[in-house]
């Protein structure tokens, strides 16, 4: 019995759990959704950040991450309970990260399937990268 109430609340909290592909847009940054930024510092120094985002690194450099240290830090700046939207590059990495936070963390997320690369494209608001250290 115990058994299949645990299997059918797993199966119902994962039907609840959401990806959205979407572009960035100017409605998006102007909305209360939270925006995470997962490039690495050198990307966010070269173009900037999407206004209003927020830069949470998942890949360093050379390519490695942390991911427990990724999702304490996403889940310090972002109500997880609620949509959230993830942005790289290009969307490479987003596209990743938005299935594993769905279908893992039950988490609702928007990815911002042309990245960084689009909201250039379409002329959208960027602030320049300023470290906190």
């Amino acid at each position: 019995m115990k058994k299949t109430f645990f299997i059918l609340l797993f199966l119902s909290s994962s039907l609840l759990a959401t990806i959205i592909n979407q572009e960035v847009s100017q409605k998006l940054i102007d909305s209360t959704i939270p925006i995470v930024d997962i490039r690495t510092p050198m990307e966010w120094k070269e173009t900037g950040l999407v206004k209003n985002s927020i830069p949470i690194m998942l890949f360093d450099e050379k390519g490695n991450y942390n991911l427990g240290v990724f999702i304490d830090k996403l889940n310090k700046a972002v109500d997880t309970t609620k949509p959230f939207a993830i942005i790289c590059r290009t969307g490479s990495r987003t596209v990743v990260l938005a299935t594993f936070l769905s279908k893992r963390l039950n988490y609702t997320v928007i990815n911002l399937k042309s990245g960084i690369v689009y909201a250039k494209y379409k002329r959208l608001p960027f602030v320049k990268y300023n470290p906190v250290d």
